[in-house]
């Protein structure tokens, strides 16, 4: 079993090697397509490779129980760096969906692109050249992604292939329903009961973020190393708790996180206007006096730190930030459980357990 550090560095360098050949293929294309492929590059640099660990943990919880020797392979490495391709791309689409200025403390990509367009001197709107080469931007990603994921899958057998390639073709397929269900709270929200809204933003947790963050990296992962039936629904009972609390988690940061930690700014979510289950719970607890003035507040671009102040005290004091704290608990002692008594390999779940601390114990 490889430790966080190597396994981090061996999926960054097949990125940083994926992305020299595109950069090679598109030498004649003049400096436009240059610019394109660079900030296609500056999209997948930097992050914790947290789908591309969680890939690598479940292959090795396979690996180890075959007794083969688990190094990593060059197959669960390529496949690990395709999942974080599609976490760029991902990103890129959420930024320009949410109107994000920043990501991971940069501008994000929509801004850059931007930036790039009035640096050069070019006319037209560069607020929509910006967006417009964000959409393109994210769909190269998507197509790089596939691109590599079949690179991993060659010299693998044919079962082994077919399984991973379901289980990666699921998650691309959830992650996008996620997406939608989210943009849709935002607006739909007003015509649900108040009751209905925290298990609404659950749905919408478990689709965008949980499946797609943990239960389906670890799914791919096992399936490259040959899964049985048991041992993937191990990992599915482990995977899918563990990443609704990765995603609460989540929620919190985008309320309370700091800046300097996350790369973007205080109560962000909140001027974005995010219907999550931290915002369902403050609800539920106060009077319909407060509960109309949030929702004015929620989804105001213009917050100022003031207002984020009295948002962020109104849940603390309300009981919201206390109730999500203990369902986080529930949700990893839950994926823990999970663990006991399964056909996974010591060392794996122990990695796995490493993860889970490091998915929902966090400050980014």
């Amino acid at each position: 079993m490889s430790g966080p550090a190597e396994t981090i560095e061996a999926i960054s360098q097949r990125l940083d090697t994926f992305v020299s050949a595109q950069r090679s293929d598109i030498a004649d294309a003049g400096a436009e397509a240059a610019l394109f492929v660079d900030s296609a590059a500056r999209a997948t640099s930097g992050g914790k490779r947290l789908r591309g660990r969680f890939c690598v943990a479940g292959w090795s919880a396979v690996e180890e129980t075959s007794g083969r020797p688990a190094a990593l392979s060059t197959a669960v490495v390529t496949a690990s760096a395709a999942l974080e391709l599609f976490h760029a791309a991902a990103l890129v689409h959420d930024d320009l969906i949410d109107n994000s200025d920043t990501r991971r403390g940069r501008p994000s990509t929509h801004r850059a692109l931007e930036a790039a367009h009035r640096d050069a001197g070019w006319t037209g709107d560069a607020a929509a050249f910006g967006r417009s080469s964000a959409i393109l931007l994210g769909d190269l990603l998507v197509a790089w992604s596939d691109d590599l994921f079949e690179e991993g899958l060659a010299a693998l057998p044919a079962d082994r292939a077919v399984a991973a390639r379901s289980e990666y073709a699921t998650m691309r397929r959830e992650v996008t329903l996620g997406q939608f269900l989210d943009v849709a709270e935002e607006s739909a929200f007003l015509s649900e009961p108040d009751d209905r809204h925290a298990e609404r933003a659950l749905r919408v947790a478990s689709f965008k973020s949980a499946r797609y963050s943990v239960q389906q990296p670890l799914a791919v992962g096992a399936a490259l190393a040959g899964a049985d039936a048991a041992q993937a629904a191990a990992l599915a009972a482990f995977g899918h708790p563990l990443g609704m609390a990765f995603q609460l988690r989540d929620d919190v940061l985008g309320v309370f996180g700091d800046e300097r930690e996350t790369g973007k700014p205080s109560g962000d979510d909140l001027r974005e206007g995010k219907r999550t289950v931290l915002i369902a719970y403050t609800r539920e607890a106060v009077p319909s006096t407060s509960r109309r003035l949030i929702d004015e507040l929620v989804g105001d671009p213009s917050l100022d730190a003031g207002q984020i102040a009295s948002l962020q005290r109104t849940i603390a004091d309300s009981g919201a930030l206390e109730r999500v704290e203990q369902l986080i608990a529930r949700y990893a002692h839950e994926a823990d459980r999970a663990l006991s008594g399964a056909r996974l390999g010591n060392a794996a779940v122990g990695e796995l357990r490493d993860l889970a601390r490091a998915a929902t114990v966090r400050v980014a």
